[in-house]
């Protein structure tokens, strides 16, 4: 993905350069400055710049910060902490609501965030519940997530979430405390170099070391963030930085001249013209969408309309595209519908929109859509030919592709009249043919009917977040996405343990809506000491926990590839199997949160309607049989043809 042109920024460290050798030697690791810094005297800087001409001439191309007037808590030239700064740099940047949670290197920050009127913190239980939440937020919201955690644990707790933000594309800035300056490569208490650390799973991480710096920094951490391929970006500030007195220059350009000049163009109308061409050319086309069309929903809804080509969708793309909708083949993929693969496995025609051809979807890549010209058009130029070569290509922000194709398609009128109907009877044969199913046994409640009931009652309004696992995929089948930004899932680095913490920040950026985590046993225990977050906050989140007692994605693998060999995935108590364990109602009641169980398939719709109907949180605990399998599913590395639609663990393979 983009990324600036040196990929971790260090501030310059101003006057607190010092000759003095060290007797320390730096160890663990080494950073490209001297930390032989001298502890400085309380010292006030006021950075308004006054750049020669000469110097303005030959400095390197720079973006201007807008000049808003802001209402600042102090007077224009009072000197106030680099925390305070820090913290106004983030009201400066609309941030509303963050989620940190504090220590000894943050602490500065967390006194600075009780001064501010503006910034509400949720206080999650752990920095990994913190930042899920700071994802939740933005997944749900489209608008970047804050969190912020101390140095040295604090900080690599943040670790998963940061990948995950990366390999999904979700823009969040993390904020962590760092020990003081002078401390920095001694391996002083809680210091790690969370800037090594973090490097190859941020977009951009930057290490403080000018107060002066952090107006400029933040504002181009956020523009980061959020601009080409989103994606979080790493502040780390020493707490001597924090609490340095200083006078902020608000004013101070971003100068990320090497990242501006690798932004993708506008897309050009020569190659729009030519994706038009190749469908009127084709019989058989194919979109295949993915999360980078959730910002260009409707551009997408019109182009279906006018084109009618049917639209198969990935993990990451829910929602961009109504799963109820004619056209659509819902998901595509590992586990996704018989004919949504069928579709891309016959089709002469595959347009491939903010797309990554990821080997979930794809399968054997050779045998993956082997009939059809590929259309590729990405705002990621790195992920351009990456896995699969295209026939055209285009780097550019999939809206303004999709409305230039609009344009196009609307000034031809009547002389562009697309017929495939023929094409889509074949696909309805498929959907008709293999429909999504399920079986039931007994009394016993089949987890995709949980889904199901939950989708009817909620009239598919819900947001919906999830764990990782055969829950996540129900959940992806069964529920039927109407809009972008409903579905929230750990998709590229499938992190356990993401649903309930997500389901906070979503809670916290959409006041008012319907908001539940679909979660599994195994992920939910992951982190299931932010139930006390929901508690404290007030948060209406409902819980559907599908709780089959074991690790149930690699209990299934264990069923089909490893002759149902039992290798630490039974997550109960061996001694007791007849129990349900652990009591999730128990860690639901020490929150002080209602829950209850449902074991039968005749009483879950009242159970779900409960749960809905009941004013603020609630864990609904649906039992359901452990030896059910997600279906379809193509086993990895596999084609279309070697599909598996039928069986579960009751049998043997």
């Amino acid at each position: 993905m983009a990324a600036t042109s040196a990929h971790t920024t260090f501030a310059k460290p101003s006057s607190f350069h010092s000759t003095r050798k060290s007797p320390l030697p730096i160890s663990r690791f080494s950073l490209p400055f001297s930390y032989k810094l001298q502890k400085p005297a309380l010292h006030i800087t006021n950075s308004l710049p006054k750049p020669s001409a000469a110097a303005a001439a030959t400095s390197a191309p720079t973006v201007a910060a807008p000049e808003t007037k802001f209402p600042s808590r102090f007077a224009p030239d009072e000197p106030r902490k680099g925390a305070d700064i820090l913290v106004e740099a983030l009201e400066r940047q609309g941030v509303t609501d963050v989620f940190a949670y504090p220590g000894g290197a943050s602490m500065e920050i967390h006194q600075a965030l009780t001064r501010s009127k503006i910034i509400r913190n949720v206080l999650p239980r752990h920095e990994q519940g913190g930042v899920f939440a700071a994802e939740g937020y933005a997944r749900s919201s489209g608008k970047p997530g804050v969190c912020i955690a101390t140095s040295g644990p604090g900080a690599t707790n943040l670790v998963s979430g940061l990948a995950d933000a990366l390999l999904d594309s979700v823009p969040i800035v993390a904020i962590t405390g760092q020990v003081p300056r002078r401390m920095i490569g001694t391996d002083a208490f809680q210091e790690t170099p969370i800037v090594e650390v973090t490097r190859s799973i941020t977009k951009h991480n930057y290490l403080v070391l000018d107060v002066d710096d952090i107006p400029r920094i933040v504002s181009e951490a956020f523009f980061l963030a959020t601009s080409g391929r989103p994606g979080p970006v790493l502040i780390d500030v020493p707490k001597d930085i924090q609490q340095q007195l200083a006078v902020p220059n608000w004013n101070q350009p971003i100068k990320l001249p090497g990242y501006m000049a690798r932004l993708p163009k506008e897309p050009s109308e020569v190659h729009l013209e030519q994706i038009v061409r190749l469908i009127s050319e084709s019989k058989k086309p194919v979109l295949y969408v993915g999360g980078g069309c959730l910002n260009s929903s409707e551009e997408l809804r019109r182009f279906v309309e006018i084109t009618g080509i049917p639209v198969a969708s990935t993990l990451m793309g829910l929602g961009s595209f109504p799963s109820s909708d004619e056209l659509s083949l819902q998901m595509l993929g590992m586990h996704g519908t018989v004919y949504a693969n069928y579709a891309v496995d016959k089709s002469d025609l595959l347009l491939a929109f903010g797309v990554r051809f990821d080997d979930r979807v794809t399968g054997k890549l050779e045998a993956f859509a082997s009939r059809a010209k590929i259309v590729h058009i990405d705002i990621d130029s790195a992920e351009i030919g990456k896995n699969k070569q295209p026939h055209v290509s285009v780097c550019a922000d999939v809206k303004l592709a999709l409305k230039g194709m609009n344009s196009l398609l609307e000034s031809k009128g009547s002389s562009t009249k697309f017929d495939f109907s023929a094409w889509r009877e074949e696909l309805d044969e498929q959907k008709v043919k293999y429909p999504l199913s399920f079986k039931t046994f007994d009394e016993a409640i089949p987890p995709q009917y949980a889904i199901q009931v939950l989708d009817e009652l909620t009239d598919g309004n819900a947001i919906v977040s999830t764990g990782v696992g055969q829950h996540q995929m129900w959940a992806a089948q069964f529920y039927k996405y109407k809009r972008p930004r409903q579905w929230l899932t750990s998709g590229g680095l499938g992190a356990m343990g993401f649903g309930l913490p997500a389901a906070i920040g979503a809670a916290v950026a959409n006041p008012g809506a319907i908001v539940v985590d679909i979660d599994g046993d195994g992920s939910f225990i992951m982190n299931v000491q932010e139930l006390a977050t929901i508690k404290v906050e007030k948060l209406p989140i409902k819980i559907l926990l599908l709780n089959n007692q074991h690790l149930g994605m690699v209990m299934q693998w264990e069923d089909r590839f490893y002759k149902a060999n039992r290798a630490h995935t039974y997550l109960g108590d061996p001694s007791r199997e007849s129990e349900i364990f652990p009591n999730m109602l128990k860690f639901a009641d020490a929150c002080g949160i209602p829950a209850a169980r449902v074991t039968r398939k005749e009483d879950l719709r009242a159970a779900i309607q409960t749960m809905l109907d009941t004013p603020g949180p609630y864990l609904l605990d649906v039992i359901v049989p452990h030896q059910e399998h997600v279906l379809p599913m193509i086993p990895s590395g596999g084609a279309f043809k070697d599909v598996i639609t039928e069986g579960d663990g009751r049998r043997q393979y």
